[in-house]
């Protein structure tokens, strides 16, 4: 890919904002993360991610699902239970969180020596 990132391109055009649109944010990522061990209801999400609000995580999952990214399935018992899981469009982003995390665990070693 010579000169893949050097290509001066419209802003609308950034596979970078593109992708970030969906997945950034402080929260989008380590939801993600998380789902991918599988399905979780909203309280396992909340433990967690204890930093997170409870109204923040709320919209995060919304708009994961809004975007095809997060499935929101309701079980009708008492009490109601609800479960978020990956949709296959969502577990695309596997390979991309794995990179994620070895990055981070990288920079986490690197960075204590700095």
């Amino acid at each position: 890919m010579p000169g893949y990132f050097q290509e001066p391109m419209h802003p609308d055009e950034c596979p970078v904002r593109a992708a970030l649109s969906v997945i950034g944010g402080k929260w989008k990522p380590v939801i993600t993360r998380y789902l991918l061990d599988g399905a979780k209801r909203y309280g396992e999400l909340r433990r967690c991610m204890p930093d997170a609000t409870q109204k923040m995580l709320t919209q995060q999952l919304r708009e994961l699902e809004a975007d095809g990214i997060v499935a929101r399935k309701v079980f009708h018992e008492v009490p109601p239970k609800v479960e978020y899981a990956l949709t296959p469009y969502g577990e695309t982003l596997r390979p991309v969180m794995k990179a994620l995390c070895e990055w981070g665990k990288r920079h986490k070693e690197v960075g204590a020596l700095h």
